[in-house]
């Protein structure tokens, strides 16, 4: 038995997975630190937050990390028209990259506070499987696969005979 492999992404629809990507996790975590969870981060780091942000830290953050997304979740998502793959794929990829700052920061920060991991942790799960799925969900019906990068047409208009 032979595995069947979905065709890669053209460059012009792989750059529009991260685009879409890239507004849907800036969207959802610009709510979560902005809005939602602003209360919980201040006392639970109190003055340890920067204020002003360090925004080239913060830029750089999101770019190299929508940029993961694509690659491993948005991207194949795309490739097999499956938001569930790009759902799944992004869960992964957050809880192991929340994870990774998370437990590494409570191993080597003294008074790290404990009670921001699994927090932090659910979020990167649900923030980065969100922006996949919503990139997929818009993009699929609108890209090409096997490198070529043309809008699809519409089906051609049945004949008479």
């Amino acid at each position: 038995m032979t595995a069947t492999t979905n065709p890669p992404l053209g460059a012009r629809s792989w750059l529009a997975g991260w685009a879409m990507t890239a507004i849907a996790f800036g969207v959802l975590d610009g709510a979560w630190l902005g809005v939602i969870a602003q209360g919980t981060y201040e006392s639970a780091f109190g003055p340890l937050l920067a204020d002003p942000m360090n925004a080239p830290a913060a830029a750089a953050f999101y770019v190299i990390y929508t940029l993961g997304i694509t690659h491993f979740a948005t991207a194949p998502g795309l490739r097999s028209r499956s938001i569930r793959t790009a759902t799944l794929q992004g869960a992964a990829l957050g809880l192991v990259a929340y994870a990774t700052f998370d437990l590494t920061s409570l191993a080597v920060i003294e008074g790290y506070p404990v009670g921001i991991v699994p927090i932090d942790m659910a979020w990167g799960a649900f923030a980065t499987s969100a922006a996949a799925a919503a990139a997929t969900a818009v993009l699929r019906g609108r890209i090409t696969r096997g490198g070529r990068d043309t809008a699809p047409t519409a089906p051609a208009a049945p004949t008479r005979t």
